[in-house]
């Protein structure tokens, strides 16, 4: 269950013997892998990020002008990973309309080559679950374990073992008490397996809930356990496509405070400041903000000093 386009632009991508060969504005390896939006990946050794996305294990190098993508066909690329990577996008004048903000012009400069991942509705919301009160890498790990023990072994690249995320009936028979020892997801374990079940039942459809409106959307998220208005609004940014939604995490929250609002105020007033600046862009705005704010720690130190 994830957002596809009808229609795919011919990309500047050709095959070598190395692999494919991507030229593209707007699209850098380490800013759309490490700005927070996805945890089931790795960096290896010689600057590359390997992925799994749909059962596939996708490696990406950025080199001097292009991307060299290993590891996948030209046809899974265009099938699997045009949307994936939001190729449909153009991100450009994404960027050109932020820019009218002088600190978001700053943000979309720094982070310049993200891109929005359009991932699986499944993963998406059991990892974004994971990521309530938790820190990045302990959410990588408990993601990377959990595909381990209850995905498929995919094959070695790089010298690494990868797994596929498990479908929600696997997942739904998992004993919680497993999932709090080796994942270590803590008081989570039994939202993961209560969630995997509603997928299960069929709580939530893809297709369905195209026709949702936001709040509409947001409210029936909000009925699966462990999942509140933060990660909800994730779910609906990663996996559901509604760009014009804006995750408030602490982080986020220093960020705005800091560069917009200039004092601490309530989640929700963020959100709500954050919506009515940036309107149908805000979920762009969210992810350039938090790379740009987290990379040079925004706010970091004068709200320490704020909280004393």
């Amino acid at each position: 269950m994830r957002y596809q386009t009808t229609n795919k632009r011919k990309l500047n991508i050709e095959e070598s013997s190395e692999g494919l060969i991507l030229r593209e504005d707007s699209f850098k390896v380490d800013h759309i892998f490490e700005c927070g939006q996805c945890f089931n990946f790795r960096k290896n050794d010689d600057g590359s990020y390997t992925a799994v996305f749909l059962d596939k294990i996708i490696n990406l190098l950025e080199c001097d002008g292009y991307t060299l993508v290993r590891n996948v066909s030209l046809d899974d690329f265009y099938e699997i990973f045009y949307d994936y990577f939001d190729l449909g996008t153009d991100y450009e004048s994404i960027k050109n309309e932020l820019s009218k903000s002088e600190i978001l012009k700053k943000a979309s400069d720094y982070g310049y080559g993200i891109r929005i991942l359009n991932q699986e509705l499944f993963e998406t919301t059991i990892s974004f679950i994971i990521s309530a009160n938790n820190q990045i890498p302990r959410i990588k790990k408990a993601v990377r374990i959990i595909s381990e023990r209850y995905g498929n072994f995919l094959g070695e690249y790089m010298g690494e073992k990868y797994y596929s995320f498990p479908r929600p009936e696997v997942l739904a028979k998992a004993d919680p008490l497993d999932l709090r020892e080796y994942a270590r997801v803590g008081f989570r374990d039994v939202r993961i397996v209560e969630t995997a079940k509603a997928f299960v039942d069929g709580f939530l459809n893809f297709e369905r809930e195209i026709n949702l409106t936001d709040k509409e959307l947001h409210n029936k998220l909000k009925e699966l356990p462990g999942i509140g208005p933060k990660v909800a609004d994730c779910i609906m940014l990663f996996a559901y496509h509604r760009r014009e939604t804006f995750p408030v995490d602490v982080w986020i929250k220093r960020v705005m405070e800091t560069l917009f609002i200039g004092k601490e105020v309530p989640k929700k007033q963020v959100d709500d400041y954050a919506r009515e600046i940036f309107g149908d862009l805000a979920g762009y705005a969210q992810q350039y903000l938090f790379y740009y704010g987290r990379e040079n720690a925004i706010g970091k130190w004068i709200y320490a000093y704020e909280r004393k």
